[in-house]
């Protein structure tokens, strides 16, 4: 079992009164990500709450802010333990048989038109052998094909866009994995989270988004990007895309600071540290529908 640290740091310079702001910041609570302990701080003393999505494990903080410097300061205490499988093992679902929650990451979304890239996916992964296998496959093809490059991309790229232009950052790479999954009948979805395992010469410590695909055992975990270490990826929310799991969005006359993140192993009760390695096994942290 792996347990981890997550700090969180945001800062708004909030111009308008009634400033409204919907946070995904908070870690996801699953059969497999067991938040131990967690603490909010906001400075403003204004009405919050945080509601949980059940069919997801989301959990958003909803405020309304006041005129003037907002700070939200949050941080967890994470267990993960993942539900591991050997690949060859796990195969695809038929469509007929997957469960009705699970049947809107089949569907074209905003950022992900898999119904554009159906014959590409045919062609490239249409002859390859069905299950974890034919995913990794398409994950490693994303891989070959666009380069990790800041400011690439902005809120408006799609899986189209990235394709076209072979450059991107995470969430590129995410979405265009996701499309052509989608466009081969197989349910993915968009995560968001924190990743302890960065590689640093790609970016510093920040929301990472990555690819949850639906198999034979539950959602599977796969970076496309490569920049992470899927055993030590810490999940705030996931959705049809992009749009689904901002970390902050607002809705006021408000100016944004950039975060800060903070995420570290620690020891368990018993002074265990374990850290997060690459392994060949598939895995899992939802395997609850």
């Amino acid at each position: 079992m792996i347990h981890l640290r997550l700090s969180l740091a945001l800062s708004y310079e909030v111009n308008a009164p009634g400033s409204d702001f919907i946070f995904n910041i908070h870690a996801a609570q699953t059969r497999r990500q067991k938040v131990v302990h967690e603490s909010l701080i906001i400075n403003q003393n204004v009405p919050w709450n945080v509601e949980d999505d059940p069919s997801t494990g989301n959990r958003f903080l909803r405020l309304s802010a006041a005129t003037g410097l907002l700070q939200v300061r949050y941080t967890a205490s994470v267990e993960l333990s993942h539900h591991i499988a050997e690949p060859e093992q796990v195969d695809e679902i038929p469509v007929a048989q997957l469960p009705f929650q699970v049947l809107r990451y089949l569907y074209p979304s905003r950022y992900c038109q898999s119904d554009r890239l159906y014959l590409l996916a045919m062609r490239e992964f249409g002859h390859c052998q069905t299950g974890y296998s034919r995913v990794q496959a398409i994950c490693d093809w994303v891989a070959g094909r666009i380069t990790y490059v800041k400011n690439t991309s902005d809120s408006n790229s799609s899986a189209i866009d990235t394709l076209i232009e072979t450059a991107g950052v995470c969430r590129d790479f995410a979405h265009l994995m996701i499309a052509l999954c989608r466009a081969s009948n197989i349910p993915a979805r968009f995560a968001t989270g924190v990743n302890y395992g960065i590689n640093l010469t790609y970016d510093t410590f920040d929301f990472h988004a990555y690819v949850e695909v639906y198999l034979v055992g539950g959602w599977y975990l796969f970076d496309p990007s490569g920049i992470a270490i899927p055993m030590g990826l810490l999940r705030l929310g996931t959705g049809r895309d992009a749009a689904d799991v901002a970390f902050a969005t607002i809705f006021g006359e408000v100016v944004s600071s950039p975060p800060w993140i903070g995420i570290e192993t620690i020891a368990d009760a018993n002074g265990s540290l374990v850290l997060p390695q690459r392994v060949p096994s598939a895995l899992s942290t939802d395997d609850w529908h």
